[in-house]
C-alpha cells in the first residue's frame, strides 16, 4: 500500500496545536470533535497513511485533563440511523463509544440529545441510559436556527436547554456522527457557562474539508460525497477571505453558525476572538500530507465508493435518489467517472462474457485480478484465492482448496444449517485455508499474502452479504458493488 500522509508528524504538530488553542482560553475549553475520534476509516481511506485512532492517541496525552460529552440527535434516534462502516445504530454507538472511551482512560461525563422535540423513541433512549447511571441532557430545536441570532442568544434559545455541569478544563464534544449538533452544544454551553460565571472557549478540530488544500481537491469532495445525506457544501470561508485576503475551505454549516458565534462571544468577551469559522479550527492534518497524488487517487476512489454504497442501499430500500444525485454531479468536479476505478470495468467485463456474478480487483501493483461464481465458491471468495495466489506466485491452475474438502461444508450449510447457497463465503474459505495451511505449503504461502491486500480496491457486480462486507473490511479493502441483488 502506498502512504501519503505522515502520520507522526500529525500526532506531533496537531497536539502542539491544541495545546495553544487550550493556553489561549485558559481554564475552560469546550473543543468540538468532527468526525471520528478512534475509528475515523474515511480519513485513512482519503489519507493513505493516516492511522484510524490518531485522534484518540494525540488526546490521550491530555486525558487527565479532559472529559467528553456524547452528543446524538432525537432525530437520528427516531428514524433508527445507522453508521454505514460498523452496522450499528446511532444510539447503540453512543453507547459502545462511553465503553471504549472509558476503557482508554477518559472521563465521559454525560449524553446530550440534540434537535428535541418530545420524540418517543429519544425519551426511551433517556430512560435507558439514566437507568445505567449516565447523566443525560436535552437540547431543544429552535426556530430558525441558525439564521435567528436573536433568538438563539437569549433565554428562549440556549437559554432553554439543559445545562450540562462539567468539571475539567477540557470538554471534548463529540458524536456517533456529523449532524449531530455538536456545535450547537458547544455554543449552547459558551451561553449557559456564561450565565454561571465561568468566561468558556470554543474551538473545533475537524478533519474535513480540510482548509488549507483547494475547494476542489478530491480529499475535499471526498468528504461532501461522505456526507451527501446531509447536503453539506464545500465553501471558500467569505470571512476568512475577508479578514486575512487568503482562500480557505469550510463547510456551510460552519459558515451559517459563525453570526451566530460571533454574537455569542461579543456577548460574553465584548469581541470575537476568531475572524472567521476557519480561525475556530485546529485541524493540521493538509499540512502532514507527503504525496499528494497518492491521496488523490485515495479520494477519487472512495468518492466513486461512496457513490454506489448510496446506490446500493437505494436498491435496498435504505436511501435516497437526492443523494445518489449528488454524489454524480461531484464525479463532474472531480473530473472522473466511474470508469477511474479500474476494478468496475474489468469485473463487468468478465460479467459480460460469463454471464454469472464477478469481481474483479486492483493490486498494489496495478495488476487487475478477476473471478466470476462457481458451483463451488461465490465470487468474492474465488477472488480472494486468485489474489493470493498470484501474490505468492503459485500458478492459477493450482486448486488450494480440493472439492473433496468444499462438498462436505457446504452439505453442512444445506442440511444442517438449512442455508440457501451452496457456495462457500470468504469467511469458509479462509478458515479453510487455515486449515489447510499446517501441511499444505502452498495454502501458507497464500494465507501469508492476505496483508497485501490491504488497500487494494475491489468491484463486485452483485451486491455482497455481510459476511463479505466484513471480511474485505478486515482485510482492510475498499469494496464498490454494483446495486443487483444476488439471485
Amino acid at each position: 500500500m502506498k502512504y501519503g500522509f505522515d502520520n507522526d508528524k500529525y500526532l506531533r504538530i496537531q497536539s502542539e496545536h491544541i495545546k495553544e488553542r487550550i493556553a489561549q482560553f485558559g481554564n475552560k475549553l469546550y473543543l468540538e470533535l468532527g468526525g471520528k475520534l478512534f475509528d475515523d476509516h474515511h480519513a485513512s481511506r482519503v489519507l493513505p497513511g493516516f492511522q484510524p485512532d490518531s485522534k484518540l492517541r494525540m488526546l490521550s496525552q491530555l486525558a487527565d485533563h479532559a472529559e467528553i460529552v456524547i452528543v446524538i440527535s432525537a432525530v437520528d434516534i427516531e428514524k433508527n440511523k445507522v453508521r454505514s462502516d460498523l452496522g450499528i445504530t446511532y444510539d447503540m454507538d453512543v453507547l459502545r463509544l462511553r465503553e471504549e472511551f472509558q476503557k482508554r482512560g477518559f472521563l465521559v461525563s454525560s449524553v446530550v440529545i440534540t434537535h428535541y422535540d418530545g420524540q418517543a423513541s429519544a425519551d426511551a433512549f433517556r430512560k435507558r441510559l439514566e437507568r445505567i447511571g449516565v447523566p443525560t441532557y436535552i437540547h431543544y430545536l429552535i426556530d430558525g436556527y441558525p439564521a435567528n441570532v436573536d433568538l438563539i442568544d437569549s433565554d428562549d434559545g440556549f437559554g432553554r436547554n439543559d445545562y450540562i455541569p462539567t468539571t475539567r478544563p477540557l470538554v471534548i464534544v463529540t458524536a456517533p456522527g456529523p449532524g449531530s449538533g455538536k456545535m450547537a452544544v458547544c455554543l449552547s454551553q459558551l451561553y449557559n457557562e456564561h450565565k454561571h460565571g465561568v468566561e468558556a472557549g470554543y474551538a473545533k478540530f475537524e478533519t474535513f474539508p480540510v482548509w488549507s488544500l483547494p475547494l476542489k481537491h478530491p480529499v475535499n469532495i471526498a468528504y461532501e460525497a461522505a456526507t451527501a445525506d446531509l447536503n453539506d457544501v464545500n465553501m471558500i470561508d467569505p470571512f476568512h477571505l475577508e479578514a486575512y485576503g487568503k482562500t480557505a475551505i469550510n463547510y456551510n454549516r460552519d459558515i451559517e453558525i459563525f453570526p451566530v458565534l460571533n454574537s455569542l462571544f461579543e456577548g460574553i468577551y465584548g469581541k470575537n476572538p476568531y475572524k472567521s469559522p476557519t480561525d475556530m479550527g485546529v485541524n493540521m492534518v493538509g499540512f502532514c500530507i507527503n504525496d499528494d497524488e497518492v491521496c488523490r487517487q485515495a479520494s477519487n476512489n472512495e468518492i466513486i465508493r461512496r457513490y454506489y454504497d448510496a446506490l446500493d442501499r437505494m436498491a435496498l430500500g435504505d436511501g435516497n435518489e437526492q443523494e445518489v444525485n449528488k454524489i454524480a454531479l461531484l464525479f463532474k468536479q472531480a473530473g472522473i467517472t466511474v470508469d477511474y476505478r479500474r476494478p468496475i470495468a474489468a469485473a463487468k467485463e468478465r460479467a459480460a462474457r460469463s454471464g454469472v456474478p464477478c469481481s474483479a480487483i486492483e493490486l498494489a501493483d496495478g495488476t487487475i485480478i478477476t473471478a466470476e461464481s462457481g458451483a463451488l465458491l461465490g465470487p468474492s471468495a474465488a477472488l480472494i484465492l486468485n489474489a493470493i495466489k498470484h501474490l505468492a506466485g503459485i500458478d492459477h491452475s493450482v486448486k488450494l482448496i480440493p472439492q473433496s474438502m468444499i462438498e462436505p461444508i457446504q452439505y453442512t450449510k444445506l442440511n444442517y444449517l438449512r442455508g440457501n447457497n451452496p457456495r462457500l463465503h470468504t469467511d469458509e474459505v479462509l478458515v479453510a485455508l487455515s486449515v489447510l495451511s499446517t501441511t499444505d505449503d502452498n495454502c501458507r504461502r497464500a494465507l501469508e499474502r492476505l496483508p497485501e491486500l490491504r488497500g487494494c480496491q475491489v468491484h463486485s457486480t452483485v451486491m455482497l452479504g455481510e459476511v463479505d462486507h466484513k471480511i474485505f473490511k478486515k482485510l482492510g479493502v475498499g469494496l464498490t458493488c454494483d446495486p443487483v441483488k444476488k439471485k
